[in-house]
């Protein structure tokens, strides 16, 4: 304790007094520590640890003796002092105590640290061992056998096994075992009363049973004397802890008990192997995550690839639209037909949700629609034909669909409409007018009743029939604020004699700005009709 000889050694020069620490020997002897003589005599019938300070009389002069607190016994020898200096002893004792006592208490626990490490050389380097297997692990099954017997051999047990929770059937499985075959050992339930190991998974407690105790006809084929069993933790980033597990150990050499640094031991390698499992399922859900973003692209694809190319009216409509989903795929859609006699149906609807399975509903209403439209001319009747095509799917999922539908005949100049639950259809005449079309009926699959039509007048080459879904009007900026429908309306209006095609970019240009970066919350569909 060189620092200590220092400490004392300016103490003397401070103070013209001698100080020295002396600790007992493992023969009884006290040995000096530190001291600012080296030739210093062991103070004689130094104080038991209980006692207070003790002041002696030598021929060199006066000294005090104090039993200094910590695991080892030692003491401190302050004196004898040059003349003068016997009186101020208590107020140096004072001054020293804590000083040396901070110095002692940390040299005896580098000492203490040394002396465990050369004890736990050989667990440590187990430690070591397991991380770098599963540091080169693909999977925890492809190395856990290799784990339990690294472990075993270190602990001295012959039997051993890794059970690591399944949460489909909420059981515990063997995925590793010494002693038996891991897929002839059956698998144990969570709330199992008699198993060791599911209680021990449930509680989150290590736990050691003695022979005869909690027997359990799943785990006797790995189980001989008496038990260890180890919760298999994994701690997230946040602080909260979960149990993904349980590791055994049995059949110890000797039948010796397990001691306390055997449970340690094996509490830390639990912990590295609960890390292995929770990354080696990270991992899996990464991929699995991948293979799904690829399938919902594909779906994606195959959505928009459904939806009809706006030509397929021309010539007797020249129409834009754009449908966006804001997911991979979506709910929204829109659908055209040619009706003979120069008459062009137009139809846009929005499923009540998005994602895949508002795109199932979506394939369906279309595919659906698409028959019904060819056998009538009349938007109600069409929409009834559907209703009844999807109504178990709706109910089933508990969804709806609200639908514009409308048959613009030019030779007839009328716009015949049926409008069930949409609140975004007008009509913009060539003098700037805008006039909503109403939805005086609810969203397919409200109700059973059949929806009625409605009729307009219809402006060939002048009138343009505009549509959109909510997710337009909705849309929401960086400060939360909805674009509103009117803004839609006054970008139409403005641009009302240029192409659909020029109309339909104008309104996502205005989009584009308002929403900027935020991501959005619905799909967008627009669609742009002149005849």
């Amino acid at each position: 304790m060189k620092e200590l000889d220092v400490v004392l050694n300016a103490f003397r020069e401070a103070t013209g007094c001698e100080a020295a620490v002396w600790l007992e020997g493992s023969n009884g002897r006290l040995v000096p520590t530190a001291s600012s003589n080296a030739g210093a005599s062991p103070p004689p019938f130094p104080p038991a640890h209980t006692e207070p300070p003790r002041r002696v009389i030598t021929a060199r002069g006066e000294m005090l003796v104090i039993a200094l607190p910590g695991p080892r016994t030692a003491w401190l020898v302050i004196g004898p002092c040059a003349a003068g200096g016997a009186p101020e002893l208590d107020a140096y004792r004072r001054f020293l105590l804590p000083v040396v006592t901070q110095y002692l208490q940390s040299a005896l626990e580098v000492e203490h640290a040394a002396t465990e490490l050369a004890e736990r050389y050989e667990e440590i380097n187990l430690l070591y061992t397991i991380s770098e297997i599963l540091g080169r692990a693909v999977t925890l099954e492809e190395t856990a056998v290799t784990i339990l017997e690294e472990v075993s051999a270190t602990v001295g047990a012959r039997r051993a096994s890794i059970l690591v929770h399944d949460r489909v059937t909420d059981t515990l499985n063997v995925v590793a075992a010494l002693g038996l075959v891991a897929a002839e050992a059956p698998p144990i339930a969570v709330d199992d009363p008699d198993s060791v190991s599911a209680r021990v998974f449930r509680e989150q407690h290590l736990r050691i049973v003695e022979e005869g105790e909690m027997l359990c006809d799943a785990e006797r084929p790995y189980r001989k004397g008496a038990m260890m069993s180890v919760p298999i933790m994994w701690t997230s980033p946040t602080g909260g802890s979960e149990p993904l597990g349980v590791v055994n150990l049995s059949g110890r050499h000797g039948d010796q008990p397990f001691t306390a640094g055997d449970q340690k031991l094996m509490a830390a390698i639990a912990t590295q192997i609960g890390t292995a499992i929770q990354n080696a399922r990270l991992v899996r859900s990464s991929l699995n995550q991948q293979k799904l973003l690829q399938e919902m692209q594909l779906a994606h694809d195959l959505q928009m690839k459904l939806l009809p190319r706006a030509d397929v009216v021309a010539p007797e409509a020249t129409v834009s639209a754009r449908v966006v989903p804001a997911e991979s795929v979506g709910g929204d859609f829109y659908n055209l037909f040619r009706l003979g006699d120069g008459k062009t149906g137009v139809m846009i609807g929005d499923v009540s949700s998005h994602g895949y399975r508002a795109a199932l509903i979506m394939a369906l209403t279309m595919s659906a629609t698409a028959i019904h439209a060819q056998r009538t001319a009349d938007p109600a009747q069409t929409l009834d034909a559907l209703l009844h095509s999807v109504r178990d799917e709706l109910e089933t999922t508990e969804m709806f669909v609200s639908v514009f539908y409308g048959v613009v005949d030019p030779p007839a100049h009328r716009l015949r409409y049926s409008n069930t639950g949409h609140p975004h259809a007008f009509v913009i005449g060539a003098d700037g007018s805008c006039e909503r079309l109403p939805a005086l009926d609810p969203p397919l699959g409200m109700v059973p009743d059949a929806p009625a039509a409605q009729e307009r007048p219809w402006a060939a080459g002048e009138d343009l029939l505009l549509l959109f879904t909510d997710g337009i009007s909705d849309a929401r900026g960086r400060d939360g604020e909805r674009l509103g429908e009117q803004a839609v309306l006054e970008a139409v209006v403005k641009h009302r004699a240029e192409e659909p095609s020029e109309i339909v970019e104008h309104v996502f240009e205005i989009l584009r700005q308002h929403i900027g970066d935020t991501p959005r919350r619905d799909d967008l569909t627009l669609v742009v009709l002149r005849s």
